[in-house]
């Protein structure tokens, strides 16, 4: 199951405001930046379930999907790709033959990062999963 490290802020507790940087607990920051290691992942060179995926996981992450391009490679069969977001990004990388994929959540504003990050271990169902979390462009005072 998806375990976040500790400097996490999870649904509902953190705001948004009008220039999109999110608060809580007195404390503002551009946004939630999540880098995710997948290590005997599932279906990492399928570019049609990639691209569902992605697409599934910015609706659940209640995000704004911009743009979204993916790049098969021809040998090994990687897919590097990124969904441009109005609210950041979310991008991968995958390594089939190694059962490897990083994946990169960045969010700001009214978005929930974390919900995304679940959607892709369930549809990937890796053996191990990491999951840094950070908060980037801090301001201290809020």
């Amino acid at each position: 199951m998806l375990e976040l490290q500790p400097d996490h802020i999870g649904k509902g507790d953190a705001s948004s405001t009008s220039d999109h940087f999110m608060e809580s607990d007195g404390i503002a920051y551009a946004g939630l930046h999540l880098l995710i290691d997948l290590w005997g992942a599932q279906r990492l060179d399928q570019v049609g379930f990639i691209e569902e995926t992605l697409r599934q996981a910015v609706q659940v992450a209640e995000a704004e999907l911009l743009h979204l391009h993916l790049h098969r490679f021809e040998t090994g069969g990687g897919i590097s790709g990124v969904a441009v977001l109005a609210e950041s990004h979310i991008s991968v990388h995958t390594w089939p033959e190694r059962g490897y994929a990083a994946f990169d959540i960045f969010m700001c504003g009214q978005t929930h990062p974390e919900q995304a990050a679940q959607l892709i271990e369930r549809c990937f169902q890796p053996e191990k999963m990491s999951v840094r979390t950070y908060r980037r462009g801090l301001i201290s005072g809020g």
